[in-house]
């Protein structure tokens, strides 16, 4: 029997820190002291599944090459670290939580909006009626907020005290995660897998369905 244990932690390397390049010129500083910083915001690219890390990296690339630092944080793709147990070894393996998605933050105007769009791989921004939409800020904390040591402690804990159960849902049942990254997200079990006590549950994300993959003790009929 196979035993899974999820121990969730942000890829360290999703993070971008980029700092401006100083501006040497009496022209330069003139510009840069009046014009006023604009405020940077996280927003959502779908992008190509599979294909999340160097599209990251060249989006990276492109913002060292054209000086625009000043623009952008971080470029995030939030994952998870799932450790198995079989045979008595230990294999652990990155699963993102997010296939086709990642999080960027950067200041939105014409000349951003272009570099990101026109990198190859990036589909478009998540918003309504072709005009990307900010995330809410509890959206923002509830994905950078996935490396609290203390709530990964607290889960560690409950799931050696919990005992093996048997399913209590079936495919095509109404379902609502109670616990982990999707929490308080509803959806519909797609399938089951009895071996490894593991669900796939379609869900809406960011106005899209996307189908996540769970453990049989994280989610309850609804």
């Amino acid at each position: 029997m196979q035993s899974l244990e999820i121990v969730r932690a942000i890829h360290n390397d999703a993070w971008l820190a980029m700092n401006s390049d100083e501006i040497t010129s009496d022209s330069d500083n003139s510009e840069a002291e009046g014009a006023p910083e604009q405020e940077k915001l996280w927003y959502v690219l779908k992008v190509q599944s599979n294909r999340e890390r160097s599209i990251r990296d060249s989006i990276i690339r492109r913002i060292k090459m054209e000086g625009m630092e000043d623009c952008f944080g971080q470029v995030f793709i939030p994952t998870e670290k799932v450790v198995e147990t079989k045979g008595g070894g230990r294999r652990v393996r990155e699963q993102k939580l997010l296939p086709g998605y990642m999080m960027i933050e950067m200041a939105l105007n014409d000349e951003t909006w272009h570099l990101v769009r026109s990198t190859g791989g990036v589909g478009d921004f998540t918003g309504a009626a072709g005009k990307p939409i900010p995330m809410e800020e509890e959206e923002v904390r509830r994905w950078l907020g996935l490396d609290t040591a203390d709530e990964d402690e607290k889960q560690e804990d409950e799931k050696e005290a919990r005992p093996v159960v048997k399913f209590v849902v079936a495919v095509g049942e109404h379902v609502k995660v109670k616990e982990g990254a999707f929490e308080n997200f509803e959806g519909v079990i797609d399938s089951m897998d009895e071996v490894t006590g593991k669900l796939k549950v379609m869900i809406e994300i960011f106005g899209r369905g996307t189908e996540v993959e769970l453990e049989h003790w994280q989610v309850e009929k609804v």
